[in-house]
């Protein structure tokens, strides 16, 4: 399963938008650290079911036409600034963003956190200056763990039969850090690993990062934020959520007040007598923030990291190209998340590895056509897979 891990400064509102994401109880508090041990939860990636496009009626696996696709949220404890060298809760927090696939860093878009994440008047931090600390950590925390035996590993790569990118690999290899990152990390730092300087390993590192766990950085409480910051913030590629104003009309949908799914443009409420004027006027706020910033942010923030930053296709695998179902009648019954690239045969393993060991060929359902091995799936395709075992 995909990860994103959810990082930030304390007080940002990161265990907010955690339980908006996933509806998780997790706690919520405006004192620093908050969140002591990193909360896991599941978080749902919304995708368009191929059923309406296929003409299918029956199809239990979405919500006309909209579906959601598990991946797992990390909601990481607070950092602070030099916290590689064990400030805060130091290390073991950036230890917990090493199985995320990529990570929201989440800021405090009203202002009201200062570079430490104490609570401080509204709009009197720009949360601008937070951008890029957490990659700043990251890099220093991998530098940290390269460095204790650098000197060491470059000794050993004057042999010629002695890789250094394989031994980084391998050191690194706990980060979900591949011998193609280490490899692609040293070609964009434009560096020699075997005679780098610290300097320069510090930017090699900076590359690794980077490759290995891409950003997104969310302006949480940008309901909140004053015009100048906003503006401020406008001017980076960033964006934009209300954590608290998603949560509040889920729980809303939750309890039958309003009809709304997540990421919709707007909600419907139902029975509006049965609700007070405070009610009112707070689902009224937040269709406001809706309509200012497109959606309250939280699920454009998922899909953003997922399709955008890692670049991820949705592929639907069935064991009947005719009735799009697979061994037991149920139509479209899986949705896999995959790199783009990815071939029938990647697949075929990702279903079951002897499902991959015994592939034969493959069928894309809608056309019926049969495809090559090496076919590069697209985006929504639904396939078929023809193997030697079950």
């Amino acid at each position: 399963m995909i990860n994103i891990a959810i990082a930030g400064k304390p007080n940002c509102g990161k265990s907010t938008f955690f339980a908006a994401a996933t509806m998780a109880p997790a706690e919520i508090a405006n004192y620093p650290f908050t969140t002591i041990d990193a909360n896991n939860g599941v978080a749902y990636v919304r995708i368009n079911c191929p059923c309406k496009e296929l003409g299918i009626d029956n199809c239990e696996a979405c919500d006309d036409g909209v579906r959601f696709v598990q991946i797992g949220l990390i909601d990481v404890a607070g950092l602070v600034p030099d916290a590689h060298k064990g400030k805060g809760l130091g290390n073991q927090f950036l230890d917990n963003l090493r199985q995320a696939d990529a990570i929201i860093h989440i800021i405090d878009g009203s202002g009201s956190t200062d570079a430490e994440g104490n609570p401080v008047d509204h709009g009197s931090h720009n949360p601008a200056d937070d951008i890029g600390f957490i990659e700043h950590e990251m890099t220093m925390w991998v530098y940290g763990l390269l460095e204790k035996n650098w000197q060491r590993l470059q000794r050993s790569a004057q042999a010629k039969t002695f890789s250094i990118i394989d031994a980084i690999a391998d050191q690194l290899a706990g980060l979900s850090i591949t011998y193609e990152n280490v490899e692609d990390a040293e070609r964009n730092a434009n560096i020699n690993l075997k005679s780098c300087s610290d300097e320069e390993l510090i930017k090699f590192c900076e590359e690794l990062v980077n490759i290995s766990k891409p950003f997104r950085v969310v302006a949480n409480k940008a309901d909140n934020a004053p015009k100048e910051i906003l503006k401020s913030l406008k001017e980076n590629d960033i964006s934009f959520a209300s954590a608290a104003g998603e949560l509040a009309i889920k729980k809303a949908a939750e309890a039958g007040f309003i009809d709304y799914v997540a990421g919709d443009p707007d909600f419907t409420i139902k029975n509006p007598e049965k609700l007070n004027d405070a009610q009112r006027k707070g689902l009224e706020a937040i269709r406001e923030v809706i309509k200012t910033f497109g959606g309250t942010g939280v699920q454009q923030a998922i899909n953003g990291v997922i399709f955008d930053l890692l670049d991820l296709i949705v592929v639907f695998p069935v064991e009947d190209e005719n009735k799009y179902c697979d061994g037991k009648d149920r139509v479209l019954p899986d949705a896999f998340l995959m790199k783009r690239g990815s071939t029938p045969h990647d697949l075929a393993y990702q279903v079951h590895s002897d499902i991959g060991d015994g592939f034969l060929y493959a069928i894309d359902a809608k056309t019926k056509m049969r495809i090559k091995e090496s076919h590069e799936l697209k985006n929504g395709d639904v396939i078929k897979i023809v193997s030697t075992k079950k």
